[in-house]
């Protein structure tokens, strides 16, 4: 076997990204802009997506469509099939979450976190499936959380969907696998993004975060973005179906006092 760089790139590769405007992934559409995609970064809010073309002119495209919503996930498919009309790599990674105790959790909350996390990946998926079989090494990405994993306190629902989430993932790769399409999740632990800092600025509980994770760090949007990378490569071809954590070793900690 002839080691070649090309097997540790994605040049010429076209990828979605959706909820690509910040955090983990804003930092998926770096870590593939700069492996030679070209992407395309979905988000609800313009300002944030119109910061991001500033900040990659070249191989970036933006959409400003809420994939939460039967339009929204439309204007995206529509965008994709006209403009582009193939497509390599689909990251789903759009996502939220309400927390609160579960018997306080009213049926619109329901709703809203079951469509963003988890209807958004379903539909997209098979929406998108017919230029992810054209590819014939096709990608669909779910990022998933190691809160579809075990307990963690974030709330039944967001778990639920996550877990979800690891199981379409199953599912998806097995089904697909004959069309050329690999499918894979990745299951991040806390990260250092503008929506995980509203909890850790709690010492208390940050401090308990740090004390479940083995590496004693929080992670970084980048160790996600090159694990989802990773599972994209040529170099990743006889992997499917797997759910890879980028967690610090949280997932494996057991009770292991400091």
């Amino acid at each position: 076997m002839r080691m070649t760089p090309e097997r540790w790139m994605l040049h010429g590769k076209k990828a979605v990204v959706t909820g690509g405007s910040k955090g983990i992934g804003a930092a998926i559409v770096e870590e593939f802009i700069g492996l030679g995609a070209e992407v395309l970064a979905v988000a609800r809010k313009e300002a944030d997506l119109q910061h991001l073309l500033a900040q990659f002119p070249e191989g970036l495209e933006v959409l400003i469509a809420d994939v939460s919503t039967t339009e929204g996930r439309q204007t995206l498919i529509d965008k994709v099939h006209t403009d582009w009309g193939a497509l390599d790599i689909l990251v789903n990674n759009v996502g939220t979450n309400i927390r609160k105790p579960t018997t306080d959790y009213t049926s619109d909350e329901y709703d809203f976190v079951m469509n963003t996390n988890l209807r958004s990946a379903f539909e997209l998926s098979r929406a998108l499936h017919p230029l992810l079989k054209q590819s014939a090494q096709g990608n669909i990405i779910h990022v998933t959380s190691v809160a579809g994993l075990t307990h963690v306190r974030t709330g039944a629902i967001y778990g639920m969907t996550k877990a979800a989430l690891v199981q379409l993932t199953k599912n998806l790769a097995a089904e697909w696998a004959l069309d050329g399409i690999r499918v894979n999740a990745v299951a991040p632990w806390y990260i250092s993004t503008p929506l995980a800092q509203t909890v850790l600025q709690n010492e208390s509980y940050y401090n308990d975060v740090i004390s479940r994770t083995p590496m004693r760090v929080i992670g970084k949007p980048e160790d996600v973005s090159a694990a989802v990378a990773f599972l994209c490569m040529p170099a990743a071809a006889y992997v499917t179906g797997q759910t890879l954590a980028v967690d610090g070793g949280f997932t494996i900690n057991g009770f292991h006092p400091a």
